[in-house]
């Protein structure tokens, strides 16, 4: 009896994992394919002559030719889009997670606010960007800060700080105060408690808050478009100029996704052990 059950068990998981990544190996096949194969039926998820030109077109490498550069001919290489969402969703990730913790430790130690401001910085999330995003033109457009790297930073800091505040004030909550109270009855200051009491209790859940918000800056795509034109293009938003008179070009759209997809597969793979422990916060300590 115990046998079936883990035979379920595992049949139930490999189901789960078959629908969720069924998508990432569809994708990562259509990167592989010639243009007579993208749209083919029936489809096939081996590629019947498997090539690199979709991922050469993306970078120019080489002066690419062939039936994929042929129809590709008017798409813009991806490198500026992926040197500026290298810059830009780090950076804001990094402000974000930072202005978030301080937020949050002065929410949950001090009650700063009252419990109202918690609640009035989330509501900023609770309306699409679409209602924020023309009176913000305006004033972007007045501080010169369209289409600039640093006026998406900004933009994205902005708007996933609530999450930052909201995440770690929950992680905050859960380091017992007589810890932080001690540290200042033997004369620590209250800067250092955070830095060397607080902070290294709560790394575990700052890593998977700063995962969660990295991959939103990552992936934002209707600021990217309202916001920039040309110079501070992102990645989800070069994706959408993939296309031309002859149709969408799947194959070059398909390669984008894969390479936009390392670096937070990367970052996850990297942060790990910390992901681990913040999600398990409250849990183990």
């Amino acid at each position: 009896m115990r046998l079936l059950f883990n035979l379920a068990r595992w049949l139930a998981a490999a189901l789960v994992a078959l629908l969720v990544l069924l998508p990432v190996a569809w994708t990562l096949s259509i990167s592989f394919k010639l243009p007579r194969e993208w749209v083919a039926y029936p489809p096939r998820l081996i590629p019947e002559a498997p090539t690199l030109a979709n991922y050469q077109v993306l970078f120019q490498v080489g002066n690419p030719i062939g039936p994929v550069a042929e129809m590709t001919r008017t798409a813009e290489p991806v490198t500026r889009a992926f040197v500026n969402s290298l810059i830009v969703a780090p950076l804001a990730t990094v402000l974000s997670v930072t202005i978030g913790f301080f937020a949050a430790y002065g929410v949950s130690r001090y009650g700063v606010g009252g419990p109202l401001l918690p609640l009035t910085v989330l509501t900023t999330r609770m309306f699409p960007p679409v209602a924020f995003a023309v009176p913000l033109l305006v004033y972007f457009r007045m501080l010169g800060l369209i289409d600039t790297r640093i006026g998406l930073i900004l933009m994205y800091t902005g708007f996933t700080t609530a999450f930052s505040l909201w995440m770690l004030k929950g992680f905050i909550d859960s380091v017992p105060r007589h810890i932080e109270e001690a540290a200042l009855l033997d004369g620590t200051s209250r800067w250092r408690v955070v830095f060397t009491i607080t902070l290294p209790l709560v790394k575990g859940g700052i890593a998977a808050v700063a995962l969660f918000v990295f991959i939103l800056n990552w992936t934002e795509f209707l600021l990217a478009l309202v916001f920039s034109s040309r110079h501070a293009i992102t990645l989800p938003v070069q994706v959408s100029h993939y296309a031309g008179a002859v149709g969408r070009f799947y194959g070059p759209q398909a390669a984008l996704g894969i390479v936009a997809s390392l670096p937070v597969v990367i970052a996850g793979y990297v942060i790990q052990r910390h992901l681990v422990r913040g999600f398990t916060f409250g849990l183990v300590r």
